[in-house]
Formats: structure tokens, C-alpha cells, sequence
């Protein structure tokens, strides 16, 4: 890290420079502190938050989710003490497993501000390494879908089998065919619930004008691959446009992503939506209950994988046609999941029509 330009982090509007700190590992963590006084706020007051006058000083509640109380704490206590020690406060956290807000106190407000920061700062930075819980998803599992889908991995198999890599176990549950628009860490049931409040008010707000009230005619057809070299194939994904030409599809995932962007609940990881669906994939050859990695994750698992030489499947199905379907919702999805039909379980939905 170059100590006169360190990282930035914005949260909420505010900028914040992250200084490393040399500490013990979490649980085999990297622990990582920050400083944001007040010198650090760019364009917005540092009082963005609610801080009330007491009897006895001044205090400040703020609601995090039970999983991430381990990281404001630390090791043996040491990152409380030390935010505790540097702004004067005092940092109430509920038991583990119990979720609740975390309470700041003091006998100063410029104390409770610094310490309300660097809890947010913290937060930040560990939520961002947690693996994704939910994710926003367009259903492609209508049975004509799955029984051409079948039709295409039986072909495969029987034209392309002798190819390297290539085999039975790459190929994705029909029952769970699907577009992903964006990822979301969601660790208690209040911010699942926001999600679904928002994506409520994305129905009210834009999606009813776009979509016109009626289900969204999409064709599924062709395929393409992720990586470079068609001979070292890791994902293999059938492509999807509008029926009728529009790119409404496309609007109405890439204003759902940007709105729970700036909500907070999803990270941004590319500037438009890649509307895929997978249909092979090398991190179902171990585990055939394994979901596609967000951006962010995705490293380390690709580094494991043992790759198929898919140059005949793009030449003999490049065109192939899965079928039309009817998309008429978009789910909050829970991944690990499944539900009576044998798509994911369904936190919250936005329906077309």
C-alpha cells in the first residue's frame, strides 16, 4: 500500500481513506482497521447520521447484523477497545446470534461521530467478503425450456463426449435455468425485507412503465462462452433478447441493479447487466448444487477448475434454439435453495402483470 495514497471507500456518499493496521488475524481473517476522522468527509457533513443528547452526554444506534458483530469487536476484544479508547466512547453490542442495535455513548458528539464512522467503516469492508446470499433472478424454467435444454445436453453428449472435458456433470439443473441481474448479501431478516420493500417500490417507480402491465416475451437461443479460448471453456450460457426487438429486458435489469446499488443491498460490479443463461459450467463438476460465483468470488474458484474443449459444441449448436417464454417476475432468490418445482426459494417477487 502506498502510504500517501492509500485506498478510498466511499459509504453513503461519503469518502473515506483506509490505513492498515498491523493486527493478529480474526479467525483466519485479514483484520484490517481504518481512520476517518473528521478531515475525512468529502461533500457531505459528517453528521449524515442521528446522534441524540442525553442525560448523561450523547448517544448513537445503529443496526448491523449479528454476523458482522465479530469484526467490530476483534480479536480478544481489541477493536472495540481500541475505537473505544481512541474516540472516547463506549460501543454496546448485543450477544452473538441476537440481533439488535449496536448503541455508542459518550460524553462528546465529535466522539460518537468518529466512532459511528469507523464502525461503518468496518462493516463496509468485511460485508464485502461475505458470500452472496440472494440474488435478483429471471425464472427460465418452463417446461418447454427445460425439454429443449434436455434435448441440447443429450446431443451434446452424444456428438461431443470424446472432446476434452467434456462430460454429464457440467451441465446445469434444468429445474434452476435462470438470468441472474445482480448478487446481495443479505444477513437478517430485516434486510431481506428491505430488499423486498424496495423491489416493491421498483415495480411503482419504473417497471410497470416499461413493461407495460404484460409478461415480457423473450426468446432463448444461441450460445456463447465467457473465457478467451474456446478450448479451455469454463462456462458455457445460452443468449436471450426481446421477442419483439425492444431492449426492455435489458432496462429493467440494468434500473434494478442501479437502484439497489445505490440502496446499499448490491455491490456494483460491472456498468450493464450480462443477461446469461448458464447451461454449463465447470463448478458443477464437483458439486452439482454449486452456483455460478458473483465477480468478486470468483477468482479462486476458477483457479480450481478443470476447463472443456468446447470448440465443437460452438460449432455444431452455436445457433441452437432453447424456445420462447413468458417472463413475467422477477425473484428475490435464496441461494442454496429449492423450492416445490425445483427452482430456487423465493424470498420476495415483482410481478409484470
Amino acid at each position: 500500500m502506498e502510504v500517501l495514497r492509500p485506498p478510498l471507500i466511499r459509504i453513503g456518499g461519503r469518502v473515506y481513506r483506509k490505513k492498515h493496521i498491523r493486527e493478529q488475524p480474526h479467525q483466519h481473517e485479514e483484520e484490517e482497521d481504518f481512520y476517518a476522522g473528521p478531515e475525512d468527509c468529502v461533500d457531505e457533513p459528517c453528521d449524515a447520521f442521528v446522534v441524540e443528547e442525553t442525560e448523561r452526554g450523547y448517544q448513537c444506534a445503529v443496526d448491523i447484523p449479528s454476523p458482522l458483530y465479530k469484526y467490530i469487536i476483534g480479536k480478544k476484544g481489541e477493536t472495540k477497545k481500541k475505537i473505544e479508547t481512541e474516540t472516547r466512547t463506549s460501543i454496546i453490542i448485543p450477544k452473538p446470534g441476537v440481533e439488535g442495535e449496536i448503541v455508542i455513548t459518550g460524553q462528546h458528539r465529535n466522539g460518537i461521530i468518529s466512532a459511528r464512522t469507523r464502525i461503518d467503516v468496518l462493516v463496509e469492508s468485511f460485508r464485502k467478503k461475505q458470500p452472496f446470499t440472494h440474488f435478483l433472478s429471471f425464472a427460465l424454467n418452463q417446461l418447454a425450456i427445460q425439454e429443449k435444454f434436455l434435448q441440447f445436453k443429450e446431443e451434446v453428449l452424444e456428438k461431443c463426449s470424446n472432446d476434452y472435458g467434456v462430460s454429464s456433470s457440467l451441465f446445469q439443473n434444468p429445474a434452476k435455468l435462470h438470468l441472474t441481474i445482480g448478487t446481495l448479501v443479505l444477513l437478517n431478516e430485516q434486510e431481506i425485507q428491505k430488499a423486498q420493500e424496495l423491489l416493491q417500490r421498483c415495480k411503482e417507480d419504473f417497471v410497470d412503465s416499461i413493461a407495460g402491465g404484460k409478461p415480457l416475451t423473450v426468446e432463448v437461443a444461441g450460445v456463447e462462452y465467457m473465457n478467451d479460448d474456446p478450448a479451455m471453456m469454463d462456462v458455457l450460457y445460452a443468449k436471450v433478447h426481446m421477442k419483439d426487438g425492444s431492449n426492455k429486458l435489458q432496462l429493467i435489469a440494468d434500473r434494478l441493479t442501479d437502484r439497489f446499488v445505490t440502496s446499499g443491498l448490491m455491490m456494483k460490479e460491472w456498468d450493464r447487466v450480462k443477461l446469461h443463461a448458464t447451461v454449463m459450467n465447470t463448478i458443477f463438476r464437483k458439486d452439482p448444487s454449486a452456483e455460478e460465483q458473483s465477480n468478486r468470488s470468483a477468482g479462486k474458484f476458477f483457479k480450481e477448475r478443470e476447463s472443456f474443449d468446447g470448440r465443437n459444441i460452438l460449432k455444431l449448436f452455436e445457433n441452437f434454439c432453447f424456445g420462447e417464454v413468458q417472463l413475467n417476475s422477477v425473484y428475490l432468490s435464496q441461494r442454496f435453495s429449492s423450492d416445490s418445482s425445483g427452482y430456487y426459494a423465493t424470498s420476495g417477487q415483482l410481478n409484470f402483470s
